[in-house]
C-alpha cells in the first residue's frame, strides 16, 4: 500500500512518460495483462490509455488491471491510468521514495 506522499511522487514521475498501450473494446484480456506484466517488470511505472470505445470506465479498468498484475493503481487522470510495481530484476534502476 502506497502512502499519499509516495503516490504523489509517482504521479509526478508519470507525467513525463508516454502511455505504452491502450484498453479498447476487448477490455482487460489475458494478452493485455501479459504485455503489461512484462512492461511493468522492466519499468516499474507504466501508463496506459483507456479508449472511449471501451465498455469499462477508466477507474474500473484500473482496478481490474491492478488486481491481475499484483500492482498498485496509482491514479486515473481522465482516461490515462498509472500503475506501479517494484521489479524483482536487480539490473534495472529502481524508483526510490
Amino acid at each position: 500500500m502506497l502512502t499519499s506522499k509516495q503516490r504523489s511522487n509517482l504521479r509526478s514521475i508519470a507525467q513525463k512518460i508516454q502511455p505504452i498501450t491502450q484498453v479498447g473494446k476487448l477490455g482487460v484480456n489475458d494478452a493485455l495483462i501479459d504485455s503489461l506484466d512484462k512492461a511493468i517488470e522492466k519499468r516499474e511505472l507504466i501508463k496506459i490509455t483507456v479508449l472511449e470505445n471501451s465498455d469499462l470506465l477508466p477507474r474500473e479498468a484500473g482496478e481490474q488491471i491492478a488486481e491481475k498484475l499484483g500492482a498498485e493503481f496509482v491514479c486515473a487522470t481522465g482516461r490515462k491510468l498509472v500503475f506501479y510495481r517494484r521489479s524483482l530484476n536487480e539490473k534495472i534502476e529502481h524508483i526510490e521514495f
